[in-house]
């Protein structure tokens, strides 16, 4: 007899108290990307849940604490809301506490913000956090002010050292840069999964259906720090999977204007259009050009999809384990 998968709970500043499942394990972090170190974290608290015979929760922040003291600096975030609750889903939690970051926020003391939030609303059991995670007014909360007052609470506190991979070390910032050298692959590696947009396929100005080559067009973030080219791509919809390529620029040999992804599914006939899309990136193909002509880049389109088809034959049947979640 098969079982419906327990309902990912989204916790918000306003869920009742009584919505909330009480005597969790948490996971304290920004958690943007969800990548190997982050899912050290997760991995701890699951383990500890499972002992005590509690659930496991991610506790998060949203806007991003960067983003909230520096509005007016471009944030390249790895992951929006949607796709990092969706990425945590497919993690064994049984939900996310989604904290607004906010002035009052800001303000909290370190000692608040456990006493008030992680005791009196959430009455954490547990809690697994990083090694270099900082919390509270003024970034004064530390791992090691949680391990102790953790005991004094008879709350467990797990830390978390810092993972490598092959001697890097894992971080958001080590796969942002890497995404903006177009090394994908690395960033794949430091992740645990390809890295992925998502977005809603836009209308437009139907080019690429004039050169042979309709493509679904995405309006990314714009602070999206993703290097300009040509990508072989992996792309989701639902539980669908194609392979394709995709540019992501500015079209220098027509428009040169703002960027946008534009994916062409191998072996596809159909409507895409208001379709969300799951945009896994493989492999850098080439950088973005211009071309004196139309046929010379039908023929360099040609030349990557031959290309792309062969990345993506040579690379392992990736593609990120995402969850269902109720936004």
């Amino acid at each position: 007899m098969s079982t419906t998968p327990a309902r990912f709970h989204v916790v918000r500043d306003t869920t009742p108290p009584e919505a909330i499942p009480p005597g969790a394990v948490v996971a304290l972090g920004n958690f943007d990307g969800v990548h190997l170190g982050h899912r050290a974290v997760i991995g701890a608290a699951l383990e500890m849940a499972q002992a005590q015979g509690r659930p496991a929760l991610a506790v998060t922040f949203e806007p991003h604490p960067r983003s909230f003291f520096s509005p007016n600096t471009p944030q390249f975030r790895l992951t929006d809301l949607r796709d990092k609750l969706r990425l945590l889903a497919a993690t064994g939690l049984s939900g996310a506490v989604v904290m607004t970051f906010d002035a009052a926020r800001a303000r909290t003391s370190a000692m608040d913000f456990i006493n008030h939030d992680l005791i009196g609303r959430l009455a954490v059991s547990g809690i697994s956090v990083g090694f270099d995670f900082h919390f509270g007014k003024g970034r004064a909360g530390s791992p090691q002010l949680l391990a102790d007052e953790g005991p004094r609470r008879g709350i467990s506190v797990h830390i978390q050292p810092h993972i490598d991979v092959e001697g890097r070390a894992v971080s958001s910032t080590a796969i942002r840069n890497a995404l903006g050298l177009g090394q994908v692959d690395e960033a794949a590696e430091l992740l645990g999964y390809p890295w992925f947009i998502s977005g809603e396929v836009i209308h437009g100005e139907k080019r690429g259906r004039d050169l042979g080559y309709p493509t679904a067009n995405i309006r990314l973030d714009p602070a999206c720090g993703l290097r300009h080219g040509i990508y072989a791509v992996r792309v989701g919809r639902g539980a669908e999977r194609y392979e394709a390529v995709a540019s992501f620029g500015r079209r220098p040999t027509f428009d040169n204007g703002a960027p946008l992804l534009e994916v062409f599914l191998f072996d596809f006939k159909g409507d895409l259009y208001g379709s969300r899309l799951d945009v896994a990136f493989i492999a850098f193909l080439r950088e973005e050009q211009k071309f004196d002509g139309i046929p010379a880049l039908i023929a360099q389109m040609d030349q990557d999809s031959i290309r792309a088809r062969a990345a993506l034959a040579a690379a392992p049947e990736a593609f990120p384990r995402l969850g269902e979640v109720e936004l």
